[in-house]
């Protein structure tokens, strides 16, 4: 089997597309190569189209190997299970570039595989997945209108920055990835640090600039290597049928606005559409009306605006449906947000945590953990429709992932706010452009809990009409339908700074600067608009958070003293959790943060750690309480896990008969460190701080914990332990029995 391999410089590195070698039974296959990232990419097509089928079914699946970074995965069964988020995010990155470029005519079965064989943690695998995909279709027998390639840019230091690597790119201003063709951009995806429009359009001509060089790498190989294209199956549709039923809809739409909601709008198109089968259901099948229909439909609403500047339900190109916001609409949550904007309604609901509650992340990727989820769902009851629930699909992880991203550059840092937080949106009613609309819950949906982010976000989704003569229209504020017919779906996320987030998704194979330009003008325009109906109804984070979310308190130990506060297999913090009801998180540098919504129960909790990791002083007075009753003496627990011993001689102020006179196990007692000695031992006395309280008898001493008891001892009403006494364990402990009334010292070391 001959083998090709063909290279470009790209960024300053080697983009090598090689075919030939592996996955010889594919109708299409390549690795592609940078640094030392490598992927494979398949491209196969069923040979059968299926019976009535009218669309293209195309399917992009991206699988991680985990073994390509050299991990093992965490799982249970020790093997990569169902793809995570980033893995979903790259199928959809590598999707939206190429679908616009298959022929409206190919309705077979396609399959695009991307496997992940070598991640070298530092070249992203998401843009040599697209240019795989292009070149393997490209090559392969599939009808394909590529080639298309992709490129990241960054903004760094005030300068664009080609494919930089996941250690630049933590210092980018700009996360941007564009694809496109010869002609112009196809699909954008970027994440931002409210960066200007202008800034914005220089990275998307910096892109487009880079990607000629990919696309004509691509055409080496095609040009060495593709097969003949397959010749398309099935027929078109009648043009006597296609008249007749556009006929029926320009006498019904043709001269002004059609419906004002998606309500109305379903009923005066399931009238139209019966009427089209009375009069043709005679002569063509129902499903070929239906085709024919939708065809019509689709051209009198482009008609209409590009003609007439309307828009089905009456708005002119640049108008935004009646919005509404509300905020704190759920008592029991941490905060919430309600965003109505035409039919469109999403209710996001903010949680906050501790830091134990950050998200782990098992990916071939850099990133371990994640302290900011953003979830969203899309029951059916949204558009009225009765389907089987299931798990989030990958449009509901993608538009969670946008808004996700859109406030990202908001949020304050872990340092001046450590906690976890997750964010959900729940679309309860959907006519278009959900994802914003879940941007600008999100964004009263913080506020409301009292994160001190530090601007409001608001996201819109612009349209686009074309003609065949180069006009153009641009749509501010997309419904549904419009979405559906239109050329372009360009959505805009940002503060009245700049853009946070952007993705764009085309229908036609480019768009021009000109188009681009006219969108984010008109879309920075409309972003205004929203924030300001937003700041009507909260216009600042509120200055405490919920009484029901937790309250995090940080104190320093030290990192030497972590282990006491651990404790063996994690035993003592998961008991002091369990006694204060609080949650602890211990850093390496010796940071503990303590959560708890009960003051108190963080209190007892710092009370705890600090008796646990304080040092004993000498002429200290301390609370203990005697853990064991020798003929010589007590021994007493005066801090967690530290013990000393008060030799009988100095139980009393008086000379004691014995030390079961004076004490038993569990009695708490007062006592003054009065000695450690070369091996740690503690010596305590009882008789020193009786002499000590002596001195000043209007003010007894506290002890260091800021304790002030009224006596140096003090019973436990409990029922006792029963004490053990052995005659030789004071030779076990290493001390020496005195005889009774004599002071006792310990021998020279």
């Amino acid at each position: 089997m001959t083998t090709y391999s063909f290279q470009r410089e790209i960024g300053g590195r080697p983009l090598i597309i090689e075919t030939g070698a592996l996955a010889g039974q594919a109708n299409g296959a390549v690795t592609v190569t940078y640094g030392e990232t490598v992927v494979l990419v398949t491209a196969c097509i069923s040979t059968e189209l299926r019976e009535g089928q009218d669309f293209l079914p195309l399917t992009v699946d991206y699988e991680e190997r985990l073994y390509a970074a050299g991990k093992i995965p965490g799982s249970f069964f020790r093997r990569e299970g169902r793809p995570g988020q980033e893995a979903v995010l790259t199928s959809r990155l590598t999707d939206r570039p190429i679908r616009p470029l298959f022929s409206k005519s190919l309705h077979n079965d396609v399959q695009i595989v991307v496997t992940v064989l070598s991640a070298d943690q530092e070249n992203p695998p998401d843009i040599l997945a697209i240019c795989g995909a292009s070149a393997a279709l490209g090559i392969s027998d599939i009808p394909f209108g590529g080639p298309v390639a992709a490129v990241r840019v960054g903004y760094i230091d005030d300068e664009y920055v080609l494919n930089p690597t996941f250690t630049r790119l933590s210092q980018s201003r700009l996360d941007l990835v564009v694809a496109g063709t010869k002609d112009g951009v196809i699909m954008v995806e970027a994440g931002a640090k409210e960066v200007a429009e202008d800034v914005l359009l220089g990275a998307l001509k910096f892109g487009q600039e880079a990607i000629q060089e990919v696309i004509k790498l691509q055409e080496e190989l095609i040009q060495a290597c593709g097969k003949p294209k397959m010749e398309l199956q099935g027929k078109g549709l009648s043009s006597e049928l296609q008249e007749t039923v556009s006929a029926i809809i320009r006498d019904k739409i043709g001269s002004g606005p059609i419906w004002k909601d998606r309500t109305e709008r379903e009923a005066v198109l399931a009238k139209l559409k019966q009427e089209a089968l009375e009069k043709m259901g005679s002569s063509y099948s129902t499903q070929e009306i239906s085709a024919a229909f939708d065809s019509g439909l689709k051209g009198a609403v482009r008609s209409l605006i590009l003609e007439k500047g309307i828009r089905p339900d009456g708005r002119n190109v640049t108008d935004i449906r009646p919005i509404t916001c509300e905020v704190g609409r759920l008592p029991r949550t941490h905060g919430s947000g309600l965003f109505t904007r035409g039919q469109t309604q999403v209710l996001t609901i903010a949680t906050l945590g501790s830091p134990a509650e950050e998200q782990k992340i098992d990916s071939i990727g850099q990133e371990e953990t994640k302290r900011y989820m953003h979830h969203y769902n899309f029951p059916p009851f949204s558009t009225g429709e009765v389907k089987r629930s299931s798990s989030p699909g990958r449009r509901e992880i993608g538009h969670g992932a946008l808004a996700e991203r859109a406030l990202v550059p908001v949020l304050p840092s872990e340092t001046d706010f450590p906690y976890t937080i997750r964010l959900v949106s729940e679309v309860l009613s959907s006519n278009g452009s959900t994802s914003m609309a879940s941007v600008c819950g999100s964004t009263l949906s913080l506020m409301d809990a009292g994160v001190p982010i530090k601007a409001p976000v608001a996201g819109v989704a612009m349209g686009l009409m074309t003609a065949t003569d180069g006009r153009y229209v641009v749509l501010t504020d997309i419904e549904g339908q419009e979405d559906f017919f239109g050329d372009m779906d360009f959505k805009v996320a940002g503060t009245a700074e700049g853009i946070t987030a952007l993705q764009l998704d085309l229908k036609v194979k480019n768009v021009s600067s000109e188009i681009m330009e006219k969108a984010l003008s008109q879309a920075r325009v409309a972003r205004m608009f929203i924030l300001e109906r937003m700041k009507e109804t909260i216009s600042a984070s509120r200055p405490e958070l919920s009484k029901y979310a937790p309250r995090l308190t940080k104190i320093t130990i030290d990192p030497e003293k972590i282990r006491n506060v651990i404790g063996s297999g994690g035993r003592t913090i998961r008991s002091i959790m369990s006694e204060t009801k609080t949650t602890i998180d211990v850093e390496n540098d010796g940071s503990v943060l303590i959560g708890s919504p009960n003051e108190e129960a963080t209190q007892k909790a710092i009370r705890i750690i600090e008796e646990l990791t304080r040092d004993v002083e000498v002429g200290g007075i301390y609370n203990g309480h005697v853990t064991r009753v020798v003929n010589f003496g007590a021994f007493v627990e005066i801090l967690p896990g530290k013990e000393g011993l008060v030799h009988i001689s100095e139980l009393a102020d008086y000379q004691a008969p014995s030390v079961e006179d004076v004490v038993k196990v569990g009695d708490e007692v007062m006592v003054m460190v009065t000695e450690i000695d070369r091996l740690g031992r503690i010596n305590l006395s009882r008789r020193a701080v009786f002499q000590k309280q002596a001195q000043v008898p209007s003010a007894p001493q506290g002890t260091e914990q800021g304790e002030s008891p009224s006596y140096p001892f003090k019973k436990r009403t409990e029922s006792r332990p029963p004490v053990h006494r052995h005659r030789d364990e004071g030779e076990r402990e290493g001390r020496r029995p005195p005889s009774r009334g004599v002071p006792h010292k310990r021998p020279p070391v």
